[in-house]
């Protein structure tokens, strides 16, 4: 091998630091550029009627979108209770009782695959399984949706967070003669609760501002929600339809409801950073 002169080395090695370092710079900007916008365009929208009232017929002033705001929280506690639990036994199964074996190899695999899987094709599985299948939009359908996009992301981190557990936890905890079951919700969990509830707050990141699937499944409405079986208002679609709209009111309101939506995420994963910090202190 021909041997490489120092200042070559120093060369490329600056070279290689100041690329990443405009890269960085450049995704910064664009985030910035990003949340300036939505945030200058948004803050408009944002009053008392925002919140407490419908929306106004079209091109009429005024209204608000609490329908919509009271429509996404519903769909998506219902996800979370749908999905959380689902995929943390899957995510137990693995770290505890696959491991290595080959139906846990597929599962991984399926998972991953579900993970990389565009959200729009998993609305339109459950809009041919549910929606066509009872004749009807519903909130159920769109909670069901993201309870699916939800379901591998909470799968696989819980099986890494338990496989981060000292085994030796697990085997003290069988050596006083406490089932296996009783070990794995009360010590391992414990032990790795951390990650865990990291895992669940992204997976409703994740999910917090899909609109694809919701077109499919839960659609929309100007009414306030009253039952998971019938067409249910939410955040993303009525961005969607309002941003597309003729008229100027409607416009703001989309802005308003992308800076609640942005904001939403953003703390979800300021709160996650934040919990991880203080826990690791």
């Amino acid at each position: 091998m021909k041997p490489r002169s120092l200042t070559y080395r120093r060369g490329i090695d600056l070279s290689i630091r100041v690329i990443s370092s405009l890269a960085a710079l450049f995704g910064i900007i664009m985030l910035g550029w990003i949340l300036g916008t939505v945030l200058f365009k948004g803050a408009a929208a944002i009053n008392w009627a925002f919140f407490t009232e419908l929306p106004a017929p079209p091109g009429m002033p005024g209204g608000g979108l609490a329908n919509a705001i009271l429509g996404t929280l519903l769909i998506t506690l219902l996800s979370v209770l749908i999905g959380v639990p689902v995929g943390l036994a899957a995510g137990v199964w693995l770290a505890e009782f696959g491991q290595e074996s080959k139906l846990a190899e597929v599962i991984r695999f399926a998972a991953n695959l579900l993970m990389s899987t565009p959200s729009i094709i998993i609305g339109v599985f459950v809009y041919v399984v549910m929606v066509l299948t009872t004749g009807k939009f519903s909130g159920t359908a769109g909670a069901v949706t993201l309870a699916i996009i939800m379901l591998p992301v909470v799968a696989r981190t819980a099986e890494d967070m338990l496989a981060l557990v000292p085994s030796a936890l697990r085997e003290a905890a069988l050596a006083l003669g406490m089932p296996r079951w009783k070990a794995t919700l009360g010590i391992v969990f414990r032990a790795a609760q951390t990650g865990l509830l990291t895992g669940t707050l992204l997976a409703v990141a994740r999910v917090s501002g899909e609109t694809a699937p919701l077109l499919f499944t839960a659609l929309n409405s100007p009414y306030w929600p009253e039952s998971f079986n019938e067409p249910t208002a939410n955040l993303t679609v009525t961005i969607f339809n309002y941003a597309m709209s003729p008229y100027d009111d409607w416009q703001t309101l989309a802005w308003g409801a992308s800076l609640l939506i942005t904001a939403g995420v953003l703390g979800t994963t300021i709160i996650t950073r934040g919990f991880i910090w203080y826990r690791s202190r």
